[in-house]
């Protein structure tokens, strides 16, 4: 027997035209409601071959409302790689190919998801893509360079989709997403998913997409989450780690994720924690994938209470049940901040986002609160 909320949930996703058996994979997932892009996007991508433009932050449901369309449009009869999903960084692109293949446990139809990225053999990818590939999920460096070996087929793709796309550039990867985007040229459509709309992403759109493409903006105002408080500690450079040890001290076993802006900054802070006796881990760009992945791993199991990061490296990270975000320093970009405070305060529960700051870095946070219309509150350790 079907319970009443079961019911519920299939209505819902019914509606905007997602299978019953990739809803049951949803349903397993906790997936219950769709959320606002989702219901605005799927409906579009499902009915019709459009290109779309999304403006979304992480933790909005992104891949859900690109990656059901995608799943429901591969036709398996056909032994080709039909969508191709880039994103910035190897560990969004493992954690985007394990919800899609999460989403198909039930699925009627088999189909075959491949992720590339670098940090790993070029190899080993070449043999994984010779078998059957519906899907591949890739950082565009790596999808590059197999373009240009020859040792990937893209000609037959209908949908390809940017997500992050702002990240990617500003991660330098503006050339090959050009590349890319030129090589995939052809009866395929475009989906492009970004937090913002910097003048170079609306250069792409303008050159290689649709000029009525449909727009999505997820409300502005709930990119940041209503549950969060945001707070502010006036501290001194030499006091600054106490300070941070004295907070998460105060917090029990809550656990959380604390941003620096540096790799410096990360190995030192994590470091000095370890040295007190904390439970913490480090995420940063020179780590070796393998340690990134072990330090993921161990974070997302709950192994670690604390886990120390760039903005960039934490990118990848999908962890609930996290209490609070500490800001080492406060980040460069105003959608960084945005980002690192989207950690906590998931799934309707509240969260703390913490900035240990300099009283010369006092302007910053009026910046911040007026640019993102969110309040701060001084407290004190």
């Amino acid at each position: 027997m079907q319970s009443i909320l079961e019911i519920a949930i299939m209505s819902t996703f019914t509606a905007l035209g997602i299978r019953k058996d990739y809803i049951q994979g949803l349903h397993e997932l906790g997936i219950k409601v769709p959320s606002e892009i989702q219901e605005n996007a799927i409906p579009i991508l499902l009915k019709s071959k459009t290109d779309l433009v999304g403006l979304a932050q992480t933790g909005t449901g992104k891949t859900a409302a690109f990656g059901l369309p995608i799943l429901q449009k591969i036709d398996v009869t056909k032994d080709e790689i039909q969508a191709l999903i880039l994103s910035p960084t190897r560990e969004l692109v493992q954690q985007i190919k394990k919800q899609l293949f999460k989403y198909t446990k039930y699925a009627n139809d088999k189909i075959f998801l491949e992720a590339v990225y670098g940090g790993e053999k070029i190899d080993i990818q070449i043999k994984k893509l010779k078998r059957t590939t519906h899907i591949v999920v890739a950082t565009p460096g790596r999808l590059v360079d197999l373009i240009e070996r020859g040792d990937i087929d893209v000609s037959n793709i209908h949908t390809l989709v940017l997500d992050e796309a702002d990240e990617m550039l500003s991660m330098g990867f503006k050339q090959d997403l050009n590349r890319i985007l030129k090589f995939t040229t052809g009866a395929r459509n475009t989906w492009l998913f970004s937090a913002t709309m910097p003048e170079e992403i609306q250069r792409i759109i303008k050159t290689y997409m649709d000029a009525n493409a449909p727009r999505i903006a997820v409300n502005k105002n709930a990119l940041i989450n209503e549950n969060i408080k945001h707070q502010f500690v006036k501290t001194t450079i030499k006091q600054k780690t106490n300070d941070i040890i004295s907070y998460i001290e105060k917090r029990g076993t809550e656990r959380g994720i604390i941003f620096c802006r540096t790799k410096l900054g990360v190995q030192s802070l994590c470091h000095q924690l370890k040295e007190e006796g904390f439970s913490v881990g480090a995420l940063e760009g020179d780590m070796q994938q393998r340690d990134r992945e072990k330090a993921m791993r161990a974070f997302k199991n709950e192994r670690l209470q604390y886990l120390v990061s760039t903005d960039v490296s934490a990118r990848g990270i999908d962890v609930r049940g996290l209490e609070f975000i500490i800001h080492h320093q406060l980040p460069e970009q105003l959608e960084y901040y945005t980002h690192r405070s989207g950690r906590t305060a998931r799934a309707g529960k509240t969260g703390n986002s913490i900035a240990f700051i300099l009283p010369s870095e006092l302007e910053r946070i009026h910046e911040i609160q007026k640019e993102l219309h969110i309040k701060f509150k001084e407290v004190e350790i």
